[in-house]
This record gives C-alpha cells, structure tokens and sequence, in this order.
C-alpha cells in the first residue's frame, strides 16, 4: 500500500498547503450525507433515532480519523525552518527575561538557569571561533579569555570546574552580567 501524496506549500516546508481546507470537498459531503442520514432517521424513529444516527456518526467519524496514517517523512522535503523576521512568542520573551531577573536576584537562580546557558554560548564561541574547548582545555581558553581582554573577574561567573554555590544571598550582579555578555559577543 503506498502512501498518500502530500501537498505542500510549494516552498518545501512540509507544511500542509491549507490544512484542513484542502480536503473541504470530502468535509461537505460527509456533512450533507450525514444531515440527510439524521433527518430520515428523525421522520421514521423520531428524536430517538436521530440521537442513534448522530451518536454511530460520530463513532465512525473518530474510528476513521484514528485509521487515518500519520504524517510520511519525505526525505524531499526540508523541514521548516524559522524565518529571521519570524517574531518569538511574548511567553518566550517573558521566561527569558523572568531567567534573567531571578539570575540578578538568586545566586541559586543563577547556578541552576543562567550559568549553564552562559557557558554553553562561551563553549560555543571558543569551539567556533578558536577551535578550543571549554570543558577539556579549560586553561587553554582561559588564556586565550585573558588575552582577548576578558577580565579575570569574570571568569569565576562562567568556569566550568567551579562548584555550584549555594543560595548564598543575590546572584550575578548586573552589571556583570552585562560585561560578560559583551564580552560573549566581542569573542
């Protein structure tokens, strides 16, 4: 049995093309058909059958939806990809401002969120910029952190071989988190 043909966008998202639109023709149909069905069922059983037509309607709408196969991987077609103007969703913004605000407030905020996004963005600027790792040449970036700059009091907010720290009172200082930023798009 092969599989149903997909129609998309045209642009090779794998999005469907008008989702349930597409298949409007066959919705009408089903709907008129069982309209018919129901009155019919109504002049000759009265309201009894016409709750019996709706009800076997129904179970066999759901019976056929769940018989229905799931999305086909189509080795052609690109998954979506974000578009740069696409905007983030207000809730995204909001729990990375609401991270960043408990970071400044909560040393344990900090440790458990912030500091582990941090060091995964330094990682990633060393490993892409300078080939070095952050986690297995620890001295080596910090040499190279040191003569790009980087302000040895810095490094204690972002090293990976230190400890987590208690909830010791407030967290990263704000004015520290925002020169360890800079420096993260300085690198």
């Amino acid at each position: 049995m092969s599989a149903l043909p997909v129609r998309t966008t045209g642009d090779h998202s794998g999005r469907p093309a008008d989702g349930w639109r597409a298949s409007m023709p066959e919705v009408i149909i089903a709907a008129v058909l069982m309209t018919a069905i129901t009155i019919a069922a109504y002049g000759w059983a009265g309201s009894t059958g016409a709750v019996m037509v709706l009800a076997c309607g129904a179970i066999l709408a759901l019976a056929f939806l769940r018989w229905l196969p799931g999305p086909q991987w189509r080795p052609d077609v690109q998954p979506y990809e974000r578009d740069e103007h696409t905007q983030t969703t207000i809730a995204g913004f909001w729990r990375r401002r609401g991270v960043v605000r408990n970071a400044t407030l909560s040393m344990a905020a900090f440790e458990n969120e912030l500091r582990p996004t941090l060091q995964h963005l330094l990682a990633a600027r060393l490993a892409e910029r300078h080939g070095t790792s952050l986690y297995t040449e620890t001295e080596a970036a910090r040499s190279l952190l040191r003569s790009a700059g980087w302000d040895e009091r810095l490094w204690y907010w972002l090293d990976p071989g230190r400890p987590a720290k208690p909830d010791a009172g407030s967290g990263v200082p704000l004015r520290t988190l925002t020169a360890i930023i800079r420096r993260l798009e300085q690198l």
